[in-house]
């Protein structure tokens, strides 16, 4: 590890976690302290992080116990402390005070943070902001069948609350449905329900088109709650699978627009601190971005960012450790290409109409995929990778057909 004054402590195993160590190995030649609870996914054997196995990592006890080991291990520097999954946010805001003096946590307060993560309240404040969303019906357990929607269909049926919904597992369990009828709908809300969850259910109106009608943006605000950096990402192509559905697969930067004006008043208005991750969708109907929900957190995707040439590490960094000002946001407008899959499984999946512009920016060396890291030279994790990457195409072949245009 090179002589810094921080130590990256990440929380998670997954995508997210390897994209934002590399973030910090690129630009300041760190290497990351990650826990995760199985010696599995995308980190483990990396040699640019320090994996360690932790049982019930996301408990808020646990974090804690952790961060305070990792303080107390490297007493003389800052410990930047990012939670890479929805499970560990409130966890480590649940310890905000709590923290050794080291420990930087870059999170608004709980109460705040399960406000804007439960998509009911979230969609109020989108009406606060003249932030466009998807029409939305807020289905409550107590209503049973007893209750009219106030458009047709298909409807998209999602928790309210995320964490608590995992928590209830059954075999159909999925992170959102696409309906078709009414009838579809009442079997669903009685499945969920009926095995265990008890906050409240969103049902929309299906906004028409398929992934390449996603967008995702990403920002960093600064600890005085002032917008940092924002990057619009053209979402190309998302995962399939039935725990993995709208996980982003391909993405291609692109320039923000008036989405930039409109989510950093929301943002600044809200005195937000740190990553944040919006999910937005183009309606075809009447030319309009419509919000989805709002993570609290870098998304898995995240280093499309970094791919960029706009580091996210750099940005946290430069802010909470070495307290530089930044009189004016860097709102992104170069176009990139990330990508997570093999390019065969990309271009197979992915609508014609992309793949002349996608090849340039391979040509142009404007491409990555983040999980081949030239400096990450352990072999048998490479190993791993490789066939994680090569089951990409079973998965896409057992839940997507490909496009015919």
């Amino acid at each position: 590890m090179k002589d810094q004054s921080f130590v990256p402590l990440l929380l998670g195993a997954d995508i997210n976690v390897y994209s934002m160590a590399r973030a910090f190995h690129e630009a300041y030649g760190v290497r990351t302290v990650a826990y995760g609870m199985y010696p599995s996914g995308p980190c483990y054997g990396s040699a640019i992080i320090d994996y360690r196995v932790s049982d019930k990592n996301d408990r808020p006890e646990k974090v804690l116990e952790n961060a305070s080991h990792v303080s107390a291990q490297f007493p003389d520097k800052t410990i930047l402390l990012l939670g890479c999954g929805d499970n560990y946010l409130t966890a480590i805001a649940d310890n905000l005070g709590k923290y050794p003096p080291n420990v930087v946590a870059p999170y608004v307060p709980l109460e705040q943070m399960e406000g804007l993560i439960h998509k009911e309240r979230f969609y109020a404040l989108c009406e606060q902001y003249g932030i466009d969303h998807p029409a939305t019906f807020v289905y409550k357990k107590e209503m049973g069948h007893d209750f009219d929607l106030p458009f047709p269909g298909p409807f998209v049926v999602k928790p309210a609350e995320s964490a608590t919904y995992w928590d209830h597992p059954f075999d159909t369990q999925k992170k959102a449905y696409v309906l078709q009828t009414r009838e579809e709908v009442d079997r669903v809300i009685d499945d969920i329900y009926g095995h265990g969850y008890e906050d409240s259910l969103i049902i929309q109106d299906f906004i028409p088109g398929g992934d390449e009608n996603m967008r995702v943006l990403t920002c960093y605000s600064g600890a005085d709650g002032k917008v940092r950096l924002m990057c619009l990402g053209h979402v190309l192509l998302e995962e399939h699978t039935r725990h993995g559905i709208g996980n982003h697969a391909v993405i291609i930067t692109e320039p923000g627009g008036e989405l930039y004006d409109t989510f950093r008043r929301f943002l600044e208005g809200e005195h937000f601190v740190g990553f944040s991750n919006f999910d937005i969708k183009f309606d075809p109907r009447d030319g309009k971005f419509k919000a989805f929900e709002i993570n609290c957190r870098q998304g898995r995707s995240n280093y499309y960012v970094t791919g960029a040439g706009y580091n996210l590490a750099k940005f946290l960094v430069e802010d909470r450790v070495e307290h530089k000002s930044q009189p004016e946001p860097v709102l992104t407008q170069n176009r990139h290409l990330w990508m997570a899959i093999p390019k065969k499984v990309a271009y197979d999946y992915i609508p014609k109409r992309f793949h002349e512009e996608m090849k340039a920016l391979e040509r142009a060396g404007a491409y990555v995929n983040p999980l081949w890291y030239a400096a990450d030279g352990a072999l048998i994790h490479k190993l791993r990778l490789y066939r994680i990457q090569r089951r990409q195409f079973g998965w896409y072949a057992s839940s997507m057909e490909k496009p015919k245009d």
